[in-house]
C-alpha cells in the first residue's frame, strides 16, 4: 500500500508535541497507531518502521515523547551523548505527563476524517513502557510492546501508586509483550515480575520471548535481528487487524 506522510503540532498541557503521521494514500477511514519512539525521539529507524506499519494500512502517528525538554524535530544520535541526554529526559518526564500527551493523541485521532476512531498502541524500549502506559487509556483497544524498559523497576517518575506496575490492573486493551532473553536493560527476574503482574491482575496479553538482546528491531547496529524483526512485524499486524478491525 502507497502512504503519504506529514507532521503535525499538537497542543498538550505541558507544551507543542511535534507528531508524525504516516497513512494510506487511499481515501477512507484507517485504524491508527501512536507509536512511541526509543529515548532518541523518531530516528531514520523509527521513521522506517512507522512507514512499515502505516503499509499495512493503518494511519500511524510518531509523537515527539519529550517535546517539553527539546525544541521541535530534536533527534538524537545512537551515541553516547544521545544516549546521555535521552536518558536525561526520561528521567525529567513525569508519567504523568506521558499520560496527557497520549490524551492529547487520542484527541487528535478523534477529530481527524481519515481515522476510524479504533486506537492500538506500538513502541520499542522507553516507547514500549509508554505504549503499555499508553493502554491505561480507555480509547486505546490494543498495544505492542516491544522492550519495554522500566516497568519492573517502577523508577520512571510518578506520583505514589502510579507507576506503570501498579497501575496494570487498570489495563483493558489486549497486549502482546515481546521481549529478549538476552537484553540486560529487562533482566529475567524482572520479566518474570511483569509476567507474574499481568497474570495476577487478569489482563488479556500475549507473551514471546526471544533469543535477543535489547533493540533487536532497529535496522541500524550489530544487534539487529532481521528475521526476528520481520517476524514480530508480522505478529504486530496481526494483532492490529484483529482488534482494530
Amino acid at each position: 500500500m502507497i502512504i503519504q506522510q506529514h507532521s503535525t503540532d499538537i497542543e498538550t498541557p505541558t507544551g507543542t508535541m511535534r507528531t508524525y503521521v504516516y497513512r494510506p494514500q487511499a481515501s477512507g477511514k484507517f485504524p491508527t497507531i501512536v507509536f512511541y519512539s526509543e529515548i532518541f525521539q523518531q530516528t531514520a529507524p523509527i521513521a522506517r518502521t512507522a512507514a512499515l506499519m502505516a503499509g499495512h494500512g493503518f494511519v500511524v502517528l510518531v509523537p515527539e515523547v519529550f517535546h517539553e525538554l527539546n525544541p521541535i524535530g530534536t533527534v538524537l544520535g545512537y551515541d553516547d551523548a544521545g544516549k546521555d541526554k535521552g536518558n536525561q529526559d526520561k528521567w525529567a518526564k513525569p508519567l504523568e505527563h506521558h499520560d496527557s500527551d497520549t490524551q492529547a493523541l487520542v484527541n487528535f485521532i478523534q477529530q481527524q476524517d481519515y481515522c476510524s476512531g479504533k486506537i492500538g498502541t506500538m513502541g520499542v524500549c522507553i516507547g514500549g513502557h509508554l505504549a503499555y502506559r499508553a493502554a491505561l487509556n480507555k480509547s486505546v483497544l490494543a498495544a505492542a510492546c516491544l522492550y519495554a524498559t522500566d516497568i519492573h523497576s517502577g523508577d520512571l517518575p510518578s506520583a505514589e501508586g502510579n507507576d506503570s506496575l501498579t497501575r496494570t490492573k487498570d489495563i483493558n486493551a489486549e497486549l502482546m509483550m515481546i521481549w529478549g532473553k538476552q537484553d540486560p536493560h529487562i533482566p529475567d527476574e524482572g520479566r518474570m515480575m511483569i509476567h507474574k503482574n499481568l497474570l495476577a491482575s487478569g489482563n488479556v496479553f500475549s507473551w514471546h520471548e526471544f533469543n535477543a538482546s535489547h533493540a533487536f528491531m532497529r535496522d541500524e547496529g550489530e544487534r539487529y535481528d532481521p528475521q526476528l524483526a520481520l517476524r514480530v512485524y508480522g505478529m504486530s499486524v496481526e494483532l492490529f487487524n484483529r482488534t482494530l478491525a
